[in-house]
């Protein structure tokens, strides 16, 4: 094969790279694991790329960083609750909820992710306000320590989203300046 083949297949293994980074940051602004998508990018590229950008040390940062990220948004609930004045069960309720919800958000309203995502919200405050009302035996309250939810869940979509950029930014402009 010519270099004109070879250029070719180059631009097509970049397109695909950036699109599964893009993927990545739209999974991450929807609230899941997108993260993870780009620490693959960055995987298939250290080895597509030879030695040069990315290294295999950059892969593991890279997949440092998205484990810490994971670990902030499965504790955001936890910290949403107790912020508020909201006991440690509702917070692991919220955790359980958001889980939950996710699952069944997208079966009841089965637009691809969005369902998942007001799922994700819509069951990690219904179950934190339960378990709040519970012991609490008063609505205001328990949906305040609630709305701590989802302001937290809301807060850690956003970090998610900037990670996940911002591990897409380094990648091409490691492998486009580097």
């Amino acid at each position: 094969m010519g270099p004109f083949f070879s250029l070719l297949g180059q631009g097509v293994v970049y397109t695909l790279m950036a699109a599964a980074c893009l993927a990545g940051i739209l999974l991450s602004a929807l609230g899941f694991s997108g993260t993870w998508m780009v620490v693959a990018t960055a995987a298939f590229a250290a080895w597509f790329e030879g030695p040069e950008f990315p290294h295999v040390g950059t892969v593991i940062a890279f997949a440092v960083v998205a484990a810490v990220v994971e670990g902030v948004e499965w504790m955001a609930s936890v910290w949403g609750v107790s912020r508020r004045g909201g006991s440690r069960a509702a917070g692991f309720a919220a955790m359980g909820g958001g889980l939950l919800g996710t699952l069944l958000g997208q079966m009841i309203l089965p637009i691809p992710l969005l369902g998942g995502l007001l799922g994700m919200l819509a069951g990690s405050f219904g179950l934190a306000y339960a378990v709040e009302w519970r012991r609490l035996r008063r609505h205001g309250r328990a949906a305040s320590i609630a709305t701590g939810v989802l302001v937290a869940r809301l807060l850690v979509i956003v970090i998610k989203a900037t990670v996940t950029l911002g591990l897409s930014l380094t990648l091409f402009a490691g492998i486009v300046f580097g």
